[in-house]
Parts: C-alpha cells; sequence; structure tokens
C-alpha cells in the first residue's frame, strides 16, 4: 500500500514529555481538600449584613445595575451581570477602559456601578471611581482585603473574606474569584426570589435554549397532526397499510373508529413480532386483532417535556405518544424524534 499523499498525511502525535510530568491522585486530593477549606473560611467569615445591605440595594434599583473589574474579576462581573439579564433584571457590564472613553456616558444618577476587585487598589477602577460619581451613580466595592482604597472611595463596600489563594504563591487569583462568582450568584438568586420570578418569564428569557424550551413548549407546539397522522380502522388489513406505518414516519399506526376515537396503535414492531408468530396468516389479519388496545398517551395542554418524560418511563421506553383530548379523541401524535429535532 502506498504512501497517503502530502495533503492528506496524517499529523504525528504530540511528542512525549521526556520528564514524564504527572500529577498524582493524592496531590489532586489534597488540592480539592484544600479549596474546600478556603472556600468554608469564606462562608465563616462572610458578614451577612453588609450582604443584605448590598442585596437590597441592588433590589430597590430603579436604573441599570452595572458591573465591572479587570482581569479575572473582570470575567466574574461579566458573568453576574449577564445572569441578572437572564433574570430579567436590567444590568451590563462596564468595561473600567471603555468607560473612560466614552462609555461612562450610559450611566446615569439612577444607576448602580459593583466594582469587582480583589485588591481595591485596581488603578483603573480607581480612575473610574470620580467620573462615575460625577454621574451621580450609587458605587459599590466588592473587595477581599480590608481597608483599601476602592472601599474608602466607594458609598458601600462588601468585604469577601480570603484566607489564601489556593496557588501555592498565594498569587494566582483561583480562590479569590471562586468567592467573588459565589457570593455574586447567590445574591442573583436572591433577587430572583425577591422579584418572585415565575417559569414562565424565565423560560421567556431563554427562548431558543433548551430551559426556556422545556418551560415553554407544550405537546401541541410540536406535534403532527391531520394529514400527518397514520390512521386506519381496526377492520383494515395489516397487509393493506403497510405503505401508511412507513410513509408518515412515525413508526406506528393509530387505530381510530368512524368517530376518530383512538382505538389502539400498532407498531413497526407489533409488525414484525406478528410476521414471525403468524408466518402467511399475517395477510388475513386486520390491525385491530394485534394492536395495543391501551396505549400510553398524552394532552395537548401537557409541557412537551413531560412527553418526553412519559416516553422514558419503565416498564419500557417508546417512541410516540398519540395525543387525545378529554373525549379520548385523536388530534396528535408527538415522537421522541420531534421533541429531539425541537431541541428537548
Amino acid at each position: 500500500m502506498g504512501s497517503l499523499p502530502p495533503s492528506l498525511d496524517l499529523p504525528s502525535p504530540p511528542p512525549k514529555n521526556p520528564q514524564h510530568e504527572r500529577v498524582s491522585e493524592t496531590t489532586l486530593f489534597n488540592l480539592f481538600k484544600a479549596q474546600q477549606g478556603h472556600l468554608n473560611y469564606f462562608f465563616q467569615n462572610l458578614d451577612l449584613s453588609q450582604a443584605l445591605s448590598f442585596t437590597e440595594t441592588l433590589v430597590n434599583s430603579r436604573g441599570t445595575i452595572f458591573f465591572s473589574g479587570v482581569g479575572k474579576s473582570g470575567f466574574v462581573a461579566n458573568k453576574i451581570s449577564q445572569t441578572l439579564v437572564s433574570l430579567g433584571i436590567r444590568s451590563a457590564f462596564l468595561s473600567p477602559l471603555d468607560a473612560l472613553h466614552g462609555d461612562i456616558g450610559a450611566l446615569s444618577a439612577a444607576d448602580i456601578l459593583v466594582l469587582f476587585s480583589k485588591s481595591g487598589s485596581t488603578e483603573e477602577l480607581l480612575r473610574l471611581i470620580p467620573c462615575a460619581r460625577a454621574k451621580g451613580v450609587y458605587l459599590i466595592s466588592v473587595t477581599s482585603v480590608p481597608n483599601n482604597a476602592l472601599a474608602n472611595a466607594c458609598d458601600m463596600n462588601v468585604h469577601l473574606p480570603l484566607e489564601r489563594e489556593l496557588c501555592p504563591f498565594d498569587l494566582a487569583p483561583v480562590t479569590s474569584t471562586a468567592i467573588q462568582m459565589v457570593f455574586g450568584d447567590t445574591v442573583a438568586i436572591a433577587l430572583m426570589g425577591a422579584r418572585n420570578l415565575t417559569k414562565d418569564q424565565y423560560a421567556a428569557n431563554h427562548p431558543a435554549g433548551r430551559i426556556g424550551k422545556s418551560l415553554i413548549f407544550k405537546v401541541k407546539d410540536v406535534m403532527k397532526k391531520q394529514d400527518e397522522l397514520p390512521v386506519c380502522k381496526e377492520g383494515d388489513l395489516i397487509m393493506e397499510q403497510l405503505v401508511e406505518l412507513t410513509r408518515k414516519g412515525c413508526g406506528c399506526l393509530l387505530v381510530i373508529d368512524e368517530e376518530y376515537h383512538l382505538l389502539g396503535t400498532f407498531t413497526d414492531g407489533d409488525l414484525r413480532r406478528t410476521l414471525k408468530a403468524s408466518g402467511e396468516a399475517i395477510f388475513k389479519l386486520t390491525v385491530g386483532e394485534m394492536c395495543n388496545r391501551k396505549p400510553r398517551t398524552i394532552g395537548p395542554d401537557a409541557m412537551a417535556v413531560e412527553a418526553m418524560q412519559k416516553m422514558e418511563s419503565p416498564p419500557s421506553a417508546v417512541q410516540f405518544l398519540p395525543v387525545i383530548d378529554r373525549q379520548n379523541t385523536l388530534i396528535g401524535i408527538v415522537t421522541l424524534h420531534g421533541l429531539v429535532s425541537a431541541g428537548l
């Protein structure tokens, strides 16, 4: 066999580290335990009165809640702001550098500006303070080093107790950013509760994601109906309905009476089992003789995620659910493939 042309040459695996560096299980376990201890220190020493004052200030905000920070603290500030936005709370991230070059125009006297900084000595944030104060903004610092310049310059400070960074040099911001995230996201959920945010309101802010779809979509939004339904009568011969069984792509036949009441279902699996058991006699069998008279069903106003759960429930999973109204009239069918295609 000849060699591959140059354009199809496969890349060689990366060379092994000659020093054979590795992390032992014990080392990793000890690091997780140490980080757990540092986080426990934060929880045990957090001043809840400060946290409550901070939370109530945000709850009572009538403007936009801006968050700012530099470096890793900036990433955290941005994420917390996005969390609030997803909860329907007016919030935005303000880059301290961009703010000093025009973006500070977004601030007004009704707004709150929350500044995240471990040290409280971040130069970019300190330069931002007088400019933001000139706009009448209420300033809050969230810091970990006591008696810092940023806290002294703001209207409110929240101290996040930091025992030390997990970094062996006590330098890389890994524990400090972890407690910033924990603090900010916990406050966000407190705001969610204070504003009595409902599932429907939350879902409305996530219409394209799986979260929103699972809370918004009902069975009637994702079911097949009318001409898409693979229907037949109980007196129809099985062999005469093979085209209908395969053409509609549902993997089943829905057996109905003259009034469109659901009588049962006949599946691809039922066809195979009947053929194996009956042989040539299958040519004389009707759908009604072999159908399942007690299929799982669901109503049109049930949540689509409930339909998926019902399909997957014991004793065995199914691939579809007939959709019926209160009079047992067939109005649709929802399939597992259709739910997955809808993003659920």
